[in-house]
């Protein structure tokens, strides 16, 4: 029994780290805090990796219910979030970054950082799919374990932008821009497919 508690969780922390990818975003997380200072940077991370944690954990435990609540089909909050993250890869693309100049530190942590690059429809799918595969504790030890991770990562984004370096860092973010784009329309298409 025990033995099968930790494989369920196991593999919810693999599942879930695969999805939320905080290392795979970092190039990403750097381009939308260029110009930030060190304590500004702190701010951003530290609420990103809150904001994410709690929306994830909301989702897990209610996420169904709250949909539902609201008239929304997963499929929907699928496709909202493919075109959110598309609008991002694009601009990304185009402009080589995210970041509007207006936007306070606090607004960026929440959206893009901790919605929809963190936490968006896949995590969030994923973490309803694991509450009723492996549980509710399982489900929940799992988030808490990944948002560690995430923090960690977060941490020390500095370390990993001086070893990439400001080119490596924007053809990295070029390239990974690619692939949200790609996650997102991918997202729109399963919506629309399962919708149908």
């Amino acid at each position: 029994m025990l033995g099968t508690s930790f494989y369920d969780l196991l593999k919810s922390i693999i599942a879930l780290l695969i999805i939320v990818d905080p290392l795979g975003n970092i190039p990403l997380f750097i381009t939308m805090t260029e110009g930030m200072n060190y304590k500004e940077k702190r701010r951003v991370f530290n609420l990103a990796s809150i904001a994410a944690f709690i929306l994830l954990l909301i989702f897990a435990i209610i996420g169904h219910s709250l949909l539902t609540l609201f008239g929304i089909s997963l499929y929907s909050f699928m496709i909202a979030g493919g075109i959110l993250l598309l609008i991002i890869a694009i601009k990304i693309l185009i402009y080589g970054g995210w970041r509007e100049k207006e936007l306070s530190p606090e607004s960026v942590g929440i959206v893009p950082i901790a919605f929809p690059l963190l936490v968006g429809p896949g995590a969030i799918t994923t973490t309803m799919v694991l509450l009723r595969t492996a549980g509710l504790y399982v489900t929940i030890i799992a988030v808490f374990i990944v948002f560690i991770l995430v923090w960690i990562a977060l941490y020390f984004i500095d370390r990993i932008y001086s070893l990439l370096g400001k080119t490596g860092s924007d053809v990295i973010a070029r390239i990974m821009a690619i692939f949200i784009a790609a996650i997102a329309i991918e997202f729109i298409i399963d919506g629309i497919k399962q919708s149908f």
